[in-house]
């Protein structure tokens, strides 16, 4: 059942959903990287089998539009700005933080939908993992976990005074390509150590690839959701 939302409360961003036939029993809210839209992973979600599966609710939001400066100024769907290409340097916070305001309206929504916060998984690629790492991190409540493909850490350094103590125990999947020239797989491992010593778990996957997803990674993506968000057991 795939439709395009055009939400009436202003505060959240429109979205394309891909829902389950039976009623949903999880969500997973998928963030694109820059310059694409939510439509940019629809054509993933069937390969990993799990909306009828598991009964599992896609979430594919479009990013704001926004001036990007290392693209010239260019105004194109964003998350945050860029000044440079060293993504650790000059961050834009408050670009950040306003995401993060949204994809917490958006994780709002899926409670008030009859999914525990508990069954709301975060997933992002680049830009859009880069959002569901800091807002993950830092969700008052425990979430299914975060998926955080060809990205890295934003803000680490505010990591330690602002992380939730609800999701120290939150399962993290990062997956990133060694031949990676936008997001340097040095980043990324930058990250995954900082995250390691602050405490968390990593699941750590790397693929001979560049900026992008390959089948290899779609296969361990897959196993990793169904480990996540499968059949809620029985005590």
């Amino acid at each position: 059942d795939w439709c395009i939302l055009g939400h009436m409360d202003a505060a959240l961003l429109d979205a394309v959903e891909i829902n389950p036939v039976m009623p949903a029993r999880a969500s997973i809210i998928w963030l694109h990287g820059l310059g694409a839209d939510g439509h940019d992973f629809e054509p993933l979600i069937p390969q990993l089998d799990i909306v009828e599966r598991l009964g599992v609710r896609v979430v594919l939001p479009h990013a704001p539009r926004r001036p990007v400066t290392i693209n010239a100024g260019m105004v194109m769907p964003a998350w945050y700005d860029i000044p440079a290409a060293d993504f650790s340097r000059g961050q834009d916070s408050e670009g950040i933080r306003a995401s993060e305001a949204q994809l917490r309206a958006l994780i709002a929504r899926e409670v008030t939908l009859g999914i525990p916060v508990a069954r709301v998984l975060l997933a992002g690629f680049s830009q859009g993992g880069a959002i569901v790492l800091h807002t993950g991190l830092r969700y008052p409540e425990p979430l299914a976990g975060i998926l955080a493909l060809s990205t890295y850490l934003p803000l680490e350094d505010r990591l330690a005074a602002e992380m939730s103590q609800a999701n120290r125990a939150i399962p993290i999947m990062m997956a990133h390509g060694t031949q990676d020239p936008v997001v340097p797989l040095q980043l990324a491992e930058q990250s995954r150590e900082r995250l390691q010593q602050a405490g968390y778990h990593i699941d750590w996957h790397t693929y001979a690839m560049p900026h992008a997803v390959y089948p290899e990674e779609v296969v361990d993506v897959r196993r990793w959701l169904m480990l996540r968000l499968g059949p809620v057991k029985s005590r």
